[in-house]
């Protein structure tokens, strides 16, 4: 190998550590999300954290109650530029906080027109339409969002719950046995356990 080659190798290993790191660091953020180390999340998400972290904060804050800084972190989203996804997913998250299930509803779908493959816009939209007390479309929402990603246990804890309300225990199944294997540590792992148990002895 040439040394114009060897420097060559070595920028492109230099620029791809970066996103590697993020990578990594957003999946451990998500893991402590699934352990209920909600206090862990909010202080991980720093001035610079990435819009996935954003928006796992914002549902921690949620978790504890503290409503204002779930807004406010759902704002920090809201302030990107109006042609990211993550903008509209902030938006969609404090509208929903306010119980704008309209606007929040329309903010979601943009953010999925913007970013199909994002799987959190679409749990942003199954989100909304459970608050709607819409079950099959919200079912239908968490669906897509653990399709693009597997291995997002609370598209599959959502899943699961909006399938239950929507009279379908087959799929039900499916998403809750999912989430028992990728959070075992969960805080919803009794109430899943419950409904299985309730579900299977009819």
């Amino acid at each position: 190998m040439s040394y114009n080659e060897h420097m060559k190798k070595i920028v492109l290993v230099a620029l791809l550590l970066p996103s590697a790191a993020l990578a990594q660091d957003t999946a451990e953020v998500r893991r402590m999300f699934e352990a209920g180390q909600y206090q862990q999340v909010i202080e991980t998400a720093g001035s610079t954290a990435a819009p996935e972290t954003l928006y796992t904060a914002a549902q921690s804050h949620q978790k504890l109650g503290a409503t204002d800084e779930a807004r406010e972190t759902y704002g920090r989203l809201a302030a990107r530029p109006d042609n990211d996804a993550w903008h509209f997913i902030g938006l969609s998250g404090q509208q929903l906080l306010d119980s704008q299930t309209d606007a929040a509803l329309r903010s979601a779908r943009q953010a999925a027109a913007l970013a199909d493959p994002l799987a959190e816009a679409h749990y942003q939209i199954g989100l909304v339409l459970a608050k709607r007390q819409d079950w099959r479309g919200a079912a239908e929402a968490f669906d897509r969002g653990a399709e693009l990603s597997p291995r997002h246990a609370y598209a599959h804890y959502y899943g699961g719950l909006m399938h239950y309300r929507a009279g379908r225990p087959d799929r039900m199944a499916i998403h809750f046995e999912q989430f028992l294997k990728l959070a075992p540590e969960a805080p919803e792992r009794p109430e899943v356990l419950q409904i299985m148990r309730t579900v299977r002895g009819r």
